[in-house]
């Protein structure tokens, strides 16, 4: 029995006492609760109630709703916009031309522009960690210029629940549909949202996958729906906002400063000390003193004042918030001083490398999801629908569509830190031939051949009213401009 004994504790030993810390099973550890769960089931079990319990957050916590806005600002700022890369100049600026009149008319519900449906599925996307986009064909009737609409859903149009095995063998996971090769095929959405008084659950619609576009951030392998943004700080925004508002409350209570008047034994007539008249009686039968700024009243024998000592702020009340603030600002992927707007003890050096950072976190975002999962098979369809109704003439375009469909998409630019050395350097790249100066306008969010259109018209303007100006790029940094008028040339005075 010794060695029996013996033996089973050497073995336990060996499995509590880990060789990873993290998975021994001491006492530190025994009550660590980690599941092995695959990506889908992981997260569809608990999905709807983060959504809800995200979208609450968003509504009332002053915290995640600023932290939201900053990030879809800093996403998308005043738009994403293609730029064709077709060879022919002609073609080119038609299709420019084309997408920007239809850009106008690209929402199904007539209410944004094509740059404001990407801050529409940005926010969805970061506030229920998914967005679907229906492409809605349309009739030539209607009259756009390329007949085609996008239609903006929220996570919950397809449904969670719905899990089933077809006729064909295809396999319906959390509604969505796929092959027997794991291919994604269709989408089952509900047609209106779950939360609408008159919601029929029973009314589901099959949407060919091709029509639709499934916007999120895969954080796993296999994962089919996205994570909210704020799925790893929802308890703690909670808890912080609940003590908060009692904070507040505490403070409050603490002006509610009183005073209380202590006498030896009660009179047949009692008189206010301080203005001589009889005493007035509260609603509740006690006696009620006023009291003025700047008063001096002595105060009868045996009388004496005793005021309340309410409690105030806690002395680290900052430091805690600080600390509760940056760890929220960490899940939600912002710098704390942009999520708190607290720039002290910060130098120039330091918020530059924070906003590096940052800016690659942004640009993972942009090129990721709105520009693969959402811009570029839109541009895709658009300029197939485009061809199809004769809204713009390519006659090889069957035969050539790949490289029609290529493009370059701009994001927005970011603002100089330090203006003059850094166009110092920029200046530099280009003439050091690291970097085109295209490459310099598309990171500032321009397109190079409007900016050279807008350049020759501004040129060509100046000369004909015989205008100079330090700015003109035709002349030299070390010679002045040289006028081309001829009277000028013979003018010594």
């Amino acid at each position: 029995m010794g060695f029996i004994a013996n033996a089973y504790d050497r073995i336990t030993r060996r499995f509590r006492n880990s060789a990873y810390t993290a998975a021994g099973l001491g006492r530190r550890t025994k009550s660590w609760y980690a599941p092995a769960l695959s990506p889908h089931t992981a997260l569809t079990s608990d999905l709807s109630k983060l959504i809800n319990r995200s979208r609450a957050a968003i509504r009332n916590d002053p915290w995640a709703s600023s932290g939201l806005e900053k990030l879809v600002s800093n996403v998308i700022g005043r738009g994403i916009t293609p730029k064709s890369l077709v060879s022919d100049d002609s073609l080119r600026e038609d299709l420019q031309t084309l997408f920007l009149q239809w850009s106008d008319e690209s929402d199904a519900d007539g209410l944004l522009s094509f740059t404001g449906q990407q801050s529409l599925i940005t926010r969805a996307m970061l506030e229920g960690g998914e967005c679907f986009v229906r492409l809605r064909p349309r009739r030539l009737e209607d009259g756009l210029s390329v007949p085609l609409q996008l239609q903006i859903l929220e996570s919950e149009y397809v449904p969670l629940s719905y899990n089933e095995t077809l006729p064909n063998g295809n396999e319906v996971k959390a509604g969505i549909e796929f092959n027997k090769l794991g291919k994604r095929v269709a989408y089952y959405m509900h047609r209106q949202h779950p939360a609408e008084f008159a919601f029929d659950s029973t009314k589901l619609v099959r949407v060919p996958a091709e029509n639709v576009l499934h916007v999120f951030e895969a954080l796993r392998p296999g994962q089919l729906r996205g994570q909210p943004l704020l799925t790893q700080v929802l308890v703690r925004l909670y808890h912080l906002d609940k003590f908060d508002d009692a904070t507040l409350l505490r403070q409050e209570i603490a002006n509610l400063f009183t005073g209380f008047i202590k006498k030896p034994s009660p009179e047949q007539d009692p008189i206010d000390p301080l203005t001589g008249k009889p005493l007035v009686f509260g609603a509740d039968g006690l006696p009620m003193v006023a009291m003025e700024p700047g008063t001096m009243q002595e105060l009868a024998p045996g009388e004496e004042v005793e005021f309340n000592s309410p409690p105030g702020t806690a002395a680290d009340y900052p430091n805690f918030m600080k600390q509760q603030i940056m760890a929220i600002a960490a899940g939600m992927g912002l710098p704390y001083e942009l999520l708190s707007g607290d720039m002290a003890g910060v130098s120039d050096r330091a918020l530059r490398l924070i906003l590096n950072e940052f800016r690659r976190r942004i640009q993972q975002i942009q090129h990721n999801q709105i520009i693969f999962q959402f811009c570029r098979p839109v541009w895709n369809r658009w300029l197939d629908m485009a061809v199809l109704n004769g809204s713009i003439s390519i006659p090889d375009y069957s035969s050539r569509q790949s490289s029609y469909r290529r493009v370059k998409w701009i994001a927005h630019g970011w603002p100089y830190m330090h203006p003059v050395q850094d166009m110092q350097a920029q200046k530099m790249a280009v003439r050091s031939g690291f970097k085109s100066r295209s490459e310099v306008v598309s990171e500032q969010g321009y397109d190079s051949e409007q900016i050279d259109a807008e350049i020759s018209a501004d040129n060509r303007r100046a000369d004909g009213l015989d205008l100079k100006y330090d700015s003109d790029s035709r002349a030299s940094e070390k010679e002045p401009l040289i006028s081309t008028n001829p009277k000028d040339d013979n003018d010594e005075s």
